[in-house]
């Protein structure tokens, strides 16, 4: 990981929970560096998100991208965060406890920054909700920190894509079209070219 060109990293899928995932994860922090926090790396800081917050510090930005279970585990009874009046609120709470984004997913995602700024993503179908699907959108935020984009916007960027995606790959997966395929995610990406391509027409045609 010295290589500087690795100037953002997703840590978390498949890493296993425990010492040597924190000890990677502390491994990648460091200048010019931008981190994605997903799944076991998460969980490696249950009952410690001060340890993780020490870490995050080193790096340039860092997103974390836990689901409501992930995230009751890292916090657990940390005033003012699990016990916040809303799922928005615990965001916020949570972005700002650790200096970092906070994408608190859901069908009603939640990004928050540190100083208070939020986005709420309600474009996510029901069946997003599948093995993998979590692990493109961390990769698809990595993608955008990559390019140089702020984090509180490349969290919210990816996690409204990710759940256009889903919708472009998804007719016939809900109830009333049955039969049809189940949405996996290795649909995701692929769906992803329409619908950045409508995006880059609309873009052209408006200027």
């Amino acid at each position: 990981m010295a290589d500087p060109r690795f100037n953002a990293v997703v840590l978390g899928p498949g890493l296993g929970v425990g010492a040597e995932t924190r000890a990677r994860l502390s491994a990648c922090a460091g200048p010019g560096r931008r981190l994605v926090v997903d799944a076991d790396a998460v969980t490696s800081f249950a009952g410690a998100p001060g340890d993780l917050r020490d870490i995050l510090a080193r790096a340039d930005a860092a997103v974390l991208t836990p689901h409501d279970g992930e995230f009751a585990r890292l916090f657990g009874h940390v005033p003012g965060i699990m016990d916040a009046a809303s799922k928005l609120e615990r965001a916020r709470a949570a972005a700002a406890h650790l200096g970092a984004v906070m994408v608190l997913k859901g069908p009603d995602t939640v990004v928050a920054a540190p100083d208070g700024r939020a986005s709420i993503a309600d474009n996510a179908p029901p069946f997003l909700a599948t093995a993998g699907a979590g692990d493109v959108l961390a990769g698809m935020t990595c993608g955008f920190l990559a390019q140089g984009m702020p984090a509180f916007e490349a969290a919210s960027a990816a996690v409204w894509l990710h759940g256009e995606a889903a919708r472009e790959a998804g007719p016939g997966l809900v109830a009333d079209d049955l039969p049809g395929p189940g949405l996996v995610a290795d649909d995701l990406p692929e769906a992803l070219r329409p619908v950045l391509a409508r995006l880059h027409q609309r873009l052209t045609d408006q200027a």
